[in-house]
C-alpha cells in the first residue's frame, strides 16, 4: 500500500489500539448486530418508544460517544452489566476467526501495546480470544477501567478496574471525552507524545491528537482531521510505519522494562 502521512524519527514506546472495526474490519457485522441489541434494550427495558429508538439511540452515540453514555446522562437508570450482557450476549462472535497475520505482526512489534476501547471487559475478551491476540497486548483499558473512582496513579491492569463498584447513576467516562484520553495515560502509564493511538473512529482520532497522542486512522486510505497516518487495514501496519521496528538497542529495552512495569500481563477468558 502506499504510505499515507508524514514520517518521523520519533521513537514509540508503547502502541495504544481501538479494538471493535480496527483489530477486524467493519464488514463483519458485530458493530450493526450491537446496534441492534442497543436499541431493542432501549425498547424493552427502558420503554422507549419505538419509533423514537433508531433516532435517539444515533443521537445520543453521536452527542455522548457510546449510547449508553447518553442514556445515562439523560436519567436512565439500568445496571452497567445487565446491559452489556444483553447488548453483547448475541454478537455473531463466530465471525471473528484467528488472526494469525495480525497475531504475527504484533508479536514482532517491540513497543508496549494495549487496548483502549469502550467495551466492557467480557466484550474484549471474547474479541481477542477468537482472534487468538489475547497474549499480544500488556493489558487492556475498557468500560470498568474508565468508570470506576477517579485516577490518581498508574494502575496494574490486567482488563483492569480500580474497584468493583457499579453505581448506576454515575456519569460515563469514553472515548471520545478527552477525560478518557487523559485517563488512559495514567492507568498504562505511557507518555502521548512516545504514543501511536490506533483507531477507526474520526472523532476518536482528533481527540487523541488534542491529548498529544500519534494518530493512526485505520479502515480508511486518506487522513482525516487530527490522523498523523491512515490505514486501509491493521495489517498494512508494517508497510506504513516500517519505523516501528526500528529500535535504539539496550537503551531502548531497558526503558520499556521500566515502563511495563505498570501493566500486568492480559487476563485469558
Amino acid at each position: 500500500m502506499e504510505r499515507v502521512g508524514p514520517s518521523t524519527t520519533v521513537k514509540y514506546e508503547c502502541l495504544l489500539f481501538d479494538m471493535d472495526d480496527t483489530l477486524y474490519p467493519m464488514s463483519l457485522g458485530l458493530n450493526s448486530a450491537c446496534r441492534k441489541n442497543i436499541e431493542e434494550f432501549m425498547l424493552t427495558h427502558l420503554n422507549i418508544d419505538e419509533c423514537e429508538v433508531p433516532s435517539m439511540c444515533l443521537d445520543l452515540y453521536r452527542e455522548h460517544g457510546t449510547t449508553m453514555a447518553g442514556l445515562k446522562a439523560l436519567g436512565y437508570k439500568f445496571d452497567d452489566d445487565e446491559f452489556h450482557a444483553l447488548v453483547h450476549g448475541t454478537l455473531p462472535y463466530h465471525a471473528l476467526k484467528p488472526d494469525l497475520v495480525l497475531r504475527n505482526i504484533l508479536l514482532s512489534m517491540p513497543q508496549r501495546k494495549i487496548i483502549f476501547t469502550n467495551a466492557d471487559k467480557a466484550h474484549a475478551a471474547q474479541v481477542l480470544s477468537r482472534m487468538c491476540l489475547e497474549d499480544c497486548f500488556e493489558g487492556v483499558i475498557c468500560f470498568e477501567t474508565l468508570n470506576t473512582n477517579p485516577v490518581e496513579e498508574p494502575q496494574s491492569m490486567k482488563y483492569c478496574s480500580i474497584n468493583e463498584t457499579n453505581d448506576i447513576n454515575t456519569r460515563i467516562i469514553c472515548k471520545p471525552a478527552l477525560e478518557s484520553f487523559q485517563a488512559a495515560a495514567i492507568i498504562a502509564n505511557i507518555d502521548p507524545n512516545k504514543t501511536i493511538f490506533f483507531d477507526d473512529s474520526i472523532r476518536n482520532i482528533a481527540t487523541g491528537k488534542a491529548a498529544g497522542f500519534h494518530t493512526v486512522i485505520v479502515g480508511r486510505s486518506s487522513l482525516v482531521a487530527g490522523a498523523d497516518h491512515a490505514l486501509r487495514s491493521i495489517h498494512n501496519m508494517r508497510e506504513a510505519l516500517p519505523e516501528l521496528w526500528e529500535c535504539e538497542g539496550e537503551e531502548y529495552t531497558e526503558q520499556m522494562m521500566i515502563h511495563s512495569a505498570a501493566v500486568e500481563t492480559v487476563v485469558k477468558a
